[in-house]
């Protein structure tokens, strides 16, 4: 027999399932929503309810939309270059850098271990979309993970092959670290991309 009423002990167990949600955290949102109005909460159920039936992925780039198209390929005032990146949390990350290409969003990485290949992920829609559209430039963004760099050798392959002008991000060094803390990878890395001043 649980501490709590069953309805609560599933409600908390159901919590612990999200990321970043312990016991404890989970515990401190039931008990919020308890003590919570009413309409609130039924509000909030009925916003989880409706992000599983309305949202779904853009056909173009596999960002998230309510439409066929998200609001980034609505938009036609963008630049003709493609962002390629892992997930859709990483083209926010670069869109909050005022970045005016498009994207295209992969849902993962070539991954050997894990058995995840280039056909399961959308690198065979990127070739069909290359194909199609009238691109200046591509922008490889992936991680810089040994599977990340995996995938931008593999896309980059395809693109030389292609006739498609691309370049990957650089990674180095991040604004107010010091040299002598940062590991000696991160450090050829920023050697290999420095830039002339």
């Amino acid at each position: 027999m649980g501490l709590y009423p069953e309805i609560i002990e599933k409600l908390i167990e159901k919590l612990k399932k999200l990321p970043g949600i312990g016991p404890k955290s989970a515990e401190r949102i039931v008990y919020y929503l308890i003590q919570s109005d009413e309409n609130e909460v039924i509000s909030l159920g009925e916003a989880i309810t409706s992000l599983k039936k309305q949202v779904k992925l853009c056909k173009k780039c596999f960002n998230f939309a309510e439409k066929d198209l998200c609001n980034i390929c609505l938009d036609e005032k963008r630049e003709s270059i493609i962002c390629i990146v892992e997930e859709v949390k990483d083209l926010i990350s670069i869109e909050k850098t005022n970045f005016k290409g498009r994207y295209h969003v992969l849902w993962g990485r070539i991954s050997m271990l894990d058995n995840v290949t280039p056909e399961q992920i959308k690198i065979p829609q990127l070739i069909e979309r290359i194909k199609n559209e009238k691109i200046e430039e591509i922008i490889i963004a992936t991680n810089p993970t040994v599977e990340g760099e995996n995938t931008a050798i593999y896309i980059s392959e395809i693109l030389k092959k292609m006739g498609i002008k691309h370049s990957r991000i650089a990674v180095g060094l991040p604004i107010g670290s010091e040299l002598e803390y940062i590991d000696s990878q991160t450090l050829k890395k920023a050697i290999e991309g420095r830039r002339e001043l």
